[in-house]
């Protein structure tokens, strides 16, 4: 008799997230050092550089304090630089440097390798469903919003 699949989504939601971002950050820090929300940061900024901190804040679903202390870490070792909003000089903008263009197409050439791995074994429209599904939650969970 097959046995039923486990349909504790919240548990293995949960579980898959950790397993990923643990052999992630090994993987990541085995070249180079970078983290999964360095990279998260670099891709953000490789479309909106120029971004608020804030922003980019809102778009990495970061609390603002985390956001403050990881651009902290990335500006010290020169991946990404604060600079004044020429309208507004208490607002800081972010930018991208050289070593942090440079750092952001080593952690895409990377992904390549890693999203292979997260697929492998599924379909196209497996994968789909998948991504869809996952994408739902953003919609059906806002920010913000509690239980």
């Amino acid at each position: 008799m097959p046995v039923a699949p486990d349909r504790r989504l919240i548990f293995l939601l949960n579980a898959g997230h950790r397993r990923v971002q643990r052999w992630l950050e090994v993987k990541m820090a085995a070249k180079g050092g970078l983290t999964a929300a360095q990279s998260g940061v670099l891709f953000y900024l490789s479309e909106h550089d120029g971004a608020l901190i804030g922003e980019a804040a809102d778009a990495l679903d970061l609390a603002p304090s985390a956001m403050t202390g990881l651009i902290d870490r990335m500006t010290k070792v020169e991946l990404v630089e604060r600079r004044a909003d020429p309208k507004d000089g208490r607002a800081m903008r972010l930018h991208l440097t050289d070593k942090g263009r440079a750092a952001r197409e080593e952690a895409k050439a990377g992904l390549q390798g890693i999203k292979a791995q997260l697929t492998e074994g599924f379909s196209d429209d497996e994968i789909d469903v998948v991504a869809r599904w996952l994408a739902s939650l953003q919609t059906k969970f806002p920010k913000g919003d509690a239980l």
